[in-house]
């Protein structure tokens, strides 16, 4: 018996009336089958591949046929715009067969809210905030609304597994089981992930249903791709806006910065142009997605806020700037055309630089192999961990440090965590005054109150900042500007520096009570640097097939006559290097260059390594190469410090590295930060700059000593 022919009677119906669909597709075939057996899922299908439909057929016919008292169903999706665009389709869908869906997230009106709440719908459409939002208010009978609960749908699972929204919403799901008489099904959507088996074992958390990866084989696809050079900005948008005529099109840029500039030399140029990214208006961005939608020839200049599966309607052409940092994120975007039978997927790279050449190269020679970037899923969230205890603290009347630890214990991203780390963390916290223990009870404490009780807590729900300005300011007090919170947040005092009203500038301090950046004007030749920003760190992977791309002698067919011209002088240049695919040393005059091509994340891990045994020496690491000067810094020299960083016993050495995680620039990762105590904080910091492991395992290849190390793979 096919799916459909096992979907409730009523459904089938619909579909074929309301929907004129004779068949389903084979992922919504698969996925049905595994779906109503009950089993958790991770079903991977290209954008507009009919993922959302193979999920939610099912899951409307399990609510069809066992009817629930509240919310039946959840579908989860990481942005709100992505819940907007989906809630129209998936109100059709619960509507033609005669149940309902509402959309709950900040911007939702307490009226609407209170009508939900009186008389709950069936299909609940909602992001990992709002579910926390709802089971921490007084306000929310959680055990009435959601005692009923049979499954839980993530959409776009690849974009928070494995970051601090998939920890705290692993954290809310496993409450959410408690709440329900079910053991909910969970299910995951994803277009590109390299380890869904790895996904799925996440997602299932404390669940004891069988699961599956669901990914039906891919249909071969014609795609049309295209590297264009082109050295001058007004230049290359213009060239953009031609290729972008009459046709619509997403122009995906690196930073908002970049795409304020290309939409304005595409206006110049008479294109239709929208800007869609993190700092325009809500209102804006939904004005930008309506019109396009409905024209025939405009660009949307974008960031990554349109990387994700919100529909904008046929798109004819996706553009890129520069190249993306992933391969996840070039074919997830690439995804976005090529819906319309007959029309190939297509990418266009307009590159500025040399290095962009090469990267998108290399992203695309990934993704012809197949290849993709594996998720790493930690067990060690601590800024969740610390999220979750103050949420439950929030909770009602406080809990108990057993029912904290019960809880919390079972969620994947903190199974590393030792109850001995627990307890040591809690005694922390009592003592620093971020929770008090009250009658056997953990409750908020003045400190946390301080931080996050403005607007009753709304600070606390999300485990991101919402996004805030700083008022920048000389010592002496004069206003320069504002900065928005996630540049601020990169910022470290005493050593970043960057542009504002068109001068450098250096950060003496940084008050974020007050949200403001004390500067002073930069040392004459100081120029802003990547140190300004958190670090853009590019993966082992994808540095190693640029090293490749730069040492082969293939013509690639998707270059233009300039961008073939820029490769061919960047091999020209890197062949001048001795044993580069052993790391070959280059020397500038004045400074060495170690060119590495290991990533961003073990080039900092290197740095760490040469400076604590040439403490005096200056090591300045990017994704592809570490700079080393110093007095007495010779080829010779910086040979006998490599040979020394080789040595099994370096890396073994925990003391060490512990003094090095003591060393690391405090940039702030969390705005749960402050209420970390320093061993924490340190490792957190070492988790995100460093990679041990990865270095030893490039070491690895580079000395005999390490030949029989043990090293994980790399992104």
């Amino acid at each position: 018996m096919n799916v459909f022919a096992r979907l409730a009677p009523r459904l089938q119906q619909a579909i074929v009336s309301r929907l004129g669909w004779s068949s389903l597709r084979p992922v919504q075939e698969l996925a049905g089958a595994e779906l109503l057996e009950g089993k958790n899922a991770v079903i991977l299908a290209p954008t507009a591949g009919g993922k959302t439909e193979a999920s939610m057929f099912p899951t409307l016919s399990m609510l069809v046929e066992h009817e629930s008292a509240g919310v039946g169903a959840i579908y989860v999706a990481p942005i709100k715009a992505l819940l907007n665009n989906q809630s129209e389709r998936l109100g059709l869908y619960t509507e033609m067969v005669g149940l309902r869906r509402f959309v709950w997230h900040g911007d939702t009106s307490s009226h609407e809210r209170k009508q939900f709440l009186a008389d709950p719908a069936e299909l609940l459409m909602t992001t990992p905030e709002s579910l926390e939002v709802m089971l921490i208010s007084p306000r929310v009978d959680a055990h009435r609304l959601f005692g009923d609960l049979q499954i839980v749908v993530i959409d776009e699972v690849h974009a928070i597994a494995g970051t601090d929204r998939g920890a705290h919403l692993m954290s809310v799901l496993e409450r959410l089981r408690k709440l329900s008489r079910y053991d909910v099904q969970r299910v995951g959507l994803s277009a590109t992930v390299g380890n869904p088996v790895t996904i799925l074992e996440w997602l299932k958390g404390t669940s004891e249903r069988p699961g599956v990866v669901v990914d039906p084989p891919k249909q071969p696809a014609p795609r049309q791709l295209l590297i264009v050079h082109r050295p001058d900005l007004s230049e290359l948008s213009l060239d953009a806006a031609r290729v972008a005529h009459g046709t619509k099109s997403l122009f995906f840029c690196q930073s908002r910065a970049l795409a304020e500039s290309v939409a304005e030399y595409m206006r110049r140029a008479g294109t239709k142009v929208y800007v869609h990214h993190s700092a325009v208006s809500q209102e804006e961005r939904q004005l930008a997605e309506r019109e396009f939608n409905h024209g025939t020839d405009a660009c949307i200049v974008c960031t990554s806020t349109l990387e994700l599966g919100i529909d904008v309607g046929d798109l004819g052409k996706v553009l890129q700037a520069e190249a993306s940092d992933t391969v996840s994120s070039f074919l997830q975007r690439m995804g976005r055309t090529g819906r319309r039978a007959g029309q190939p997927a297509n990418t266009t790279f307009f590159c500025e630089s040399a290095d962009g050449v090469t990267q998108a190269i290399a992203l695309v020679e990934l993704a012809k192999t197949g290849w993709v970037e594996h998720i790493s899923v930690t067990g060690r969230c601590w800024p969740v961990l610390i999220h979750q205890i103050l949420a439950l603290a929030l909770a009602g009347s406080g809990v108990s440090i057993a029912e904290t630890w019960e809880h919390l214990s079972r969620v994947p991203d903190f199974r590393q965590i030792s109850r001995e780390e627990f307890d040591r963390l809690l005694r922390w916290m009592l003592e620093d005054e971020s929770l008090i223990l009250t009658s056997g009870r953990l409750v908020l404490g003045p400190k946390a109150e301080r931080r996050f009780g403005r607007k009753n807590f709304m600070e606390l729900y999300a485990v991101f900042s919402s996004p805030q300005n700083y008022t920048v300011q000389t010592v002496g007090g004069q206003s320069l500007g504002t900065l928005n919170q996630d540049f601020v947040d990169g910022l470290v005092e005493g050593v970043s520096c960057f542009l504002l009203g068109g001068r450098a500038w250096t950060v003496l301090q940084v008050r974020h009570s007050d949200r403001e950046v004390k500067v002073e004007p930069a040392p004459r030749g100081k120029k802003p640097t990547w140190g300004g920003y958190l670090p853009q760190f590019l993966g082992y992977r994808l540095c190693q097939k640029i090293l490749a791309v730069l040492q082969s002698d293939e013509d690639y067919g998707y270059l233009d006559s300039s961008a073939r011209t820029v490769l061919t002088g960047q091999r020209d240049q890197m062949r001048a290097i001795p044993d580069l695919a052993r790391g070959g040393i280059e020397d500038l005059g004045g400074e060495l260059r170690w060119w590495t091509f290991a990533g961003g994340r073990i080039n900092a891990t290197l740095r760490y390594a040469i400076t604590s045994i040439q403490p005096t020496w200056t090591v300045l690491p990017d994704n592809f190469s570490l700079r080393v000067r110093g007095e007495d810094v010779t080829e010779t020299r910086l040979h006998d410090v490599i040979n020394q960083i080789s040595a099994v016993e370096f890396w073994s050495d925990d003391e060490l590295w512990k003094r090095i995680a003591a060393q690391l620039p405090n940039y702030r990762l969390s705005k749960f930060q402050p209420l970390m105590p320093p061993w924490v904080e340190q490792e957190v910091l070492a988790a995100f700059l460093l990679d041990r492991e990865g270095a030893v395992g490039w070491l690895r290849g580079l000395c005999p000593l390490l030949a029989n190390g043990n090293a994980g793979s790399h992104n």
